[in-house]
């Protein structure tokens, strides 16, 4: 790849080495590996805000493996698009696992082993990153620690600037780069069946998916088929029924031996004026920012993984009803 060490056979290669590197292995030093690796005006944006340069992403990963520091972080997936001269763009997937053994942001330690997965899309170029989307499945996390959503969402604002965070497109700014995607089929129609879902049409659903497929989904919640397809989306939308659904970047894979795959950056903008997930109509403007990936077969959509942070959701209810920064998250159990 021109521009970028030898040691990388192709982009996936070196999207999965860097995830080792950084969340296995600690590469945290604040000269080679970061200066090497990460532009030093990269662009880190979350659900949980937007941060800039290598500090931002030291800050990120201290904060995570001090609740668990033994925290390991595997790669399942990684597609690209792009070429080396241009600036590549992959989407990642991470099955990360740990023991909560260390206090932090998830309180004090209880010892409870976590299993959970995060999404992410990077823009690279000349061997740096230069821009990152991640969202990490907090939801999942805290239920296998036995905390509240609702009520971390609700401490966790208490700890951090309103003013930037969580994130939200009035806070973003435009970064090196700005591709929608590449002109696969694939990547077109998993876009055109979440489009059509979110738009209302659910009963594409049954014929789109096959009536075995196995969805990974935000909270940790594995569901099946067409029915839980519909379950998910619908309880997103029905929370937001009148906030605007985009795709803001569409990718797609064909590879000897490999089912077809497609990933998505997506986001749900508008106010909280429906019944849905997050419960009563609070009316507060809400940003949500999601990835997805599928897998196909001959039978339609076979495996999809779609994440969006359900903390970062409750935080812009909570700042928009007024009631950021009481108490502090409670155990459920």
């Amino acid at each position: 790849m021109h521009g970028f060490d030898p040691e990388f056979r192709d982009f996936p290669d070196y999207l999965r080495k860097l995830a080792r590197r950084l969340w296995s292995q600690r590469g945290l030093g604040a000269g080679q590996d970061l200066g090497r690796y990460w532009h030093p005006h990269a662009i880190l944006r979350s659900p949980e805000g937007i941060g800039f340069g290598p500090d931002a992403l030291r800050a990120e990963v201290f904060a995570l493996v001090s609740a668990l520091p033994d925290l390991e972080a595997l790669t399942e997936e990684a597609l690209a698009t792009g070429a080396p001269r241009r600036g590549l763009l992959g989407a990642q997937r991470l099955l990360c696992t740990g023991i909560h053994d260390g206090a932090g942001v998830f309180g004090a330690p209880t010892g409870r082993r976590l299993r959970f997965r995060a999404l992410s899309e990077v823009h690279a170029k000349d061997n740096r990153v230069a821009e990152l989307w991640m969202v990490r499945d907090t939801g999942a996390m805290l239920r296998q620690i036995g905390l509240s959503v609702q009520e971390w969402a609700r401490w966790r604002l208490g700890c951090r600037d309103p003013e930037c965070q969580p994130f939200r497109p009035e806070v973003d700014v435009q970064g090196p780069y700005t591709g929608q995607g590449d002109d696969s089929q694939w990547g077109a129609a998993l876009a055109a069946l979440l489009q059509e879902m979110m738009a209302g049409g659910f009963s594409v659903a049954p014929a789109r998916y096959d009536p075995a497929a196995r969805l990974c989904l935000s909270g940790g919640e594995l569901l099946r088929g067409a029915g839980g397809a519909e379950r998910f989306w619908l309880g997103l939308r029905a929370a937001f029924p009148s906030a605007c659904f985009t795709i803001h970047h569409a990718i797609g894979v064909e590879a000897q031996g490999m089912p077809p795959r497609a990933a998505l950056r997506w986001s749900l903008s508008g106010r909280h004026d429906g019944w849905g997930r997050f419960g009563p109509p609070s009316g507060a403007e809400v940003h949500v920012m999601g990835l997805s990936q599928a897998e196909f077969g001959p039978r339609g959509l076979c495996r999809e993984w779609s994440l969006y942070d359900e903390a970062a959701v409750w935080m812009q209810i909570h700042l928009g009803a007024g009631r950021a920064g009481a108490g502090q998250a409670t155990a459920t159990g």
